[in-house]
């Protein structure tokens, strides 16, 4: 990203306005409402949406919240696209029930509102969703580390970094995939921590960053100090709950996972931090998202699912350096070399 860009993002109040088109744009005006612009994450996201919304003459306003979880100033910014007369919304959603109604607002007022990489509660009510298979994301580190672990993996004492107390449906989808993956049965799929299996540690939250880690992992190291395996929301939680684990002189006893696939994470894949993450394609969601905004103004038309799933796949990849049999996944090098394209 340029440097132009990156001031704006991180210039910008909490709801400041990022402009990536001319206003003469032929009337076609968007909006990207992500859940913070400090994650990497949703920094590529922007920069996908920003230089899509330039190629197709799109006017184009940034909003986000403070930290991840503020869904007061999402919905702030979603009457602010509707009373701007945007012709579309792009939002990653802090809290996927809560912001229902406001969104159901937005379409309510002709708005065409796509959900990016999470999905709102229930799915229908955005018009469509650009994402990863969260749930396969999870499947897929948890197949790994129950391979990588063989045998000690029935004597697992595992730990969950999760997002947010409002449990956001990436958030569970990550989870029950993978205790689907590595061997646990997550009881009710729509629901994190009511699970009986005797490995699991406990749960805590995040928030999405590296203190929010730090803390979590200290407060599962509190429950037992013999944890040996911890699935984390995202790679700024994975580092985060690195951090407390050498603290104490137990980062290499400790198998960690996460899902983002970012370059900072596949880097901490790289060094041994992270044994594995599932890479997600923030860029190409926004995109794509930006593209089907400008077809639906221009014709009405609304974006369609990946056949046989209730949202468009925009593809998931598993990376590590330390491939196991029966799971599929790409090399650093190869992660590198695709991180949030």
């Amino acid at each position: 990203m340029k440097k132009s860009v990156l001031s704006a993002a991180f210039g910008a109040l909490v709801l400041g306005v990022a402009f990536s088109a001319p206003a003469e744009a032929a009337g076609v005006s968007a909006c990207l409402i992500t859940k913070t612009d400090t994650n990497p994450f949703f920094v590529k996201m922007k920069e996908g949406a920003t230089a899509k919304a330039k190629e197709l003459g799109v006017t184009l306003k940034s909003y986000a919240g403070k930290i991840d979880g503020d869904s007061e100033s999402q919905v702030a910014a979603i009457e602010s696209c509707i009373a701007d007369g945007a012709k579309g919304i792009l939002i990653t959603a802090s809290d996927t029930k809560g912001i229902v109604p406001t969104v159901k607002k937005a379409r309510d007022a002709g708005v065409l509102v796509i959900a990016l990489d999470t999905p709102l509660d229930p799915i229908n009510a955005a018009d469509a969703t650009f994402a990863t298979d969260n749930l396969l994301a999870g499947k897929l580190i948890g197949q790994w580390a129950k391979e990588t672990m063989g045998d000690k993996a029935k004597d697992a004492k595992v730990g969950f970094l999760d997002l947010t107390p409002d449990q956001p449906t990436v958030d569970v989808l990550r989870d029950q995939g993978f205790m689907i993956g590595f061997g646990i049965d997550p009881k009710n799929p729509d629901k994190i921590g009511d699970e009986t299996d005797k490995r699991i540690v406990g749960h805590d939250v995040t928030n999405g960053n590296e203190e929010g880690g730090r803390k979590a992992m200290e407060n599962l190291l509190q429950k037992d100090s013999g944890i040996n395996v911890i699935h984390t929301i995202n790679e700024p939680s994975a580092v985060g709950a690195y951090q407390a684990l050498k603290a104490v002189g137990m980062e290499k006893k400790v198998l960690i996972v996460s899902v983002d696939g970012g370059c900072p994470g596949v880097k901490s894949v790289k060094e041994g931090v992270i044994g594995a993450t599932s890479q997600q394609y923030p860029l190409l969601m926004a995109s794509l998202g930006i593209e089907a905004i400008k077809k639906f103004a221009d014709t009405k038309e609304k974006p369609k699912p990946t056949e046989g799933k209730s949202f468009f796949d925009t593809g998931v990849a598993l990376v590590t350096d330390k491939p196991v049999p029966g799971v599929k996944s790409i090399d650093v090098k190869e992660g590198t070399a695709k991180c949030w394209g």
